[in-house]
This record gives C-alpha cells, sequence and structure tokens, in this order.
C-alpha cells in the first residue's frame, strides 16, 4: 500500500540533567508529529514540556504502547497519512524497547520510518568498554532464579571465548549489586567485566577491569542504572 505516514523514532535523554545530548532536530521532528504513542504518557508529556515550553500537549493524540487496541491505533494513523511520534522511556526506540513492534508494523505498510540520533545505553557502554564492537549481543535481562543466572553467566561467556563476542546485558537496579556479586563468582579470574553506571549523568561512572580485579575493589550500584559487558 501507499502512504504518506511518516514515524519519527524519537530519543529521550538517559538522565534529565543530560539534555545536551539530544540534538536539536529531534525538537523540530516532535513539532512535526500530530500523534504520539508511547511507553509512558506521563513521563513524556514531563519531557516535552521541558524541552518546548510553548507546546499544547492535547492538541496531539497520544497513545500508550501497553493498550490493547495500540496496534490498531497505530494501523489507523497509518492508513490517516499522519506523522507519528514513537518515544520510549529512556533512549533509543525499537533498542531494547517495546516500540520494535510498532515499528514492525510500519514497516509492512511501507510507511517512512525516519530514526533519530540520541543516547543509547547499550551503544554508549560498548564503546566505552575497550571490548570488541564487530561483535557484540544485548542480552535484556538475565534470569532471575540464582542457579538459572550462573548458568547463564557461564554460557555467555563460553560463547564470548568461542565467538570473541562481548557480551551486554542489564539488571533491575535494586538487583545490580547482587548480580555483580554473582558474576565475579561465576566468571572467569581474566575474563573482563565492564560495569557501566548512570550513562550521562553528573555520576557516571564507566570501567573495565578483569574479574581478579573487580573482587578486591567496592561499586555501590544499589538502585543506579547499570549495563554490564563482558569478553573473555
Amino acid at each position: 500500500m501507499s502512504t504518506d505516514a511518516r514515524i519519527y523514532l524519537i530519543p529521550t535523554w538517559l538522565d534529565d540533567s543530560a539534555r545536551e545530548s539530544l540534538p536539536e532536530y529531534v525538537l523540530e521532528a516532535i513539532r512535526e508529529c500530530q500523534v504520539f504513542f508511547v511507553e509512558d504518557e506521563r513521563t513524556t508529556r514531563r519531557y516535552f514540556k521541558a524541552i518546548r515550553k510553548e507546546m499544547v500537549i492535547d492538541d496531539h493524540e497520544w497513545f500508550r504502547m501497553d493498550q490493547a487496541d495500540t496496534e490498531t491505533r497505530f494501523r489507523e494513523a497509518i492508513r490517516a497519512g499522519k506523522t507519528i511520534g514513537i518515544v520510549s522511556e529512556a533512549g533509543c526506540p525499537g533498542v531494547a524497547d517495546p516500540g520494535q513492534a510498532l515499528v514492525a508494523i510500519a514497516q509492512s505498510l511501507s510507511a517512512v520510518v525516519k530514526p533519530l540520533v540520541g543516547p543509547s545505553s547499550i551503544l554508549l557502554a560498548l564503546m566505552a568498554s575497550g571490548m570488541n564492537g564487530q561483535s557484540f549481543a544485548f542480552h535484556g535481562y538475565l534470569p532471575i532464579d540464582a542457579a538459572a543466572r550462573n548458568q547463564t553467566i557461564r554460557a555467555l561467556e563460553q560463547d564470548s571465548i568461542k565467538q570473541q563476542r562481548t557480551q551486554l546485558f542489564i539488571e533491575t537496579p535494586y538487583r545490580n549489586n547482587s548480580m555483580l556479586q554473582a558474576l565475579v563468582q561465576q566468571l572467569q579470574p581474566s575474563t573482563r567485566l565492564c560495569i557501566a553506571v548512570d550513562l550521562t549523568a553528573p555520576t557516571e561512572s564507566i570501567q573495565t577491569r578483569t574479574v581478579a580485579e573487580w573482587k578486591n575493589g567496592t561499586l555501590d550500584l544499589h538502585k543506579r542504572p547499570a549495563l554490564f559487558l563482558i569478553q573473555a
């Protein structure tokens, strides 16, 4: 089908004190949009008003991505030729984010999809880690069960050895310290472990050490957004 619809993938900041991480053309895209599909309407409204105070929020249509009729509404907006914005909670839509399902629909309907540059915690951590940026895999959350988590950690290490691949994953912030403890217990002493925490915030820290070195140091990650990267 032919459509005049345009879909902007609108990035947002990782930390609200780092507004300089967003290029100017993000604001231009927001001005063009008639409809927004968002992960959280309240935080997105607050985000938009912070960077565009004159914006009349209620002049736009709003849909949350977790609503039962979201995909139907999204298809209707595309068929109506509207300019649509997709916004996630942090970082870039479609990357470790529920927005990918809507982007797949947009592609299937031959709509124009415009990804906009913005901060991605995955790429920022990988860039600063000193690990392999040619071959890497992001695994999201590892299992919560301790035995299953430990097995997964060892499997990721073996895959990294075999493929020379960087492995990236995250944890719920209040479980970060237990994740770090599991990593130093399960990984080989020579395996490199990068911990990237509070990316773009004033408290940002990105450190790559061997597991043996991490065992001799302390880092409190409790309730701080973090990424973990390993390369064996």
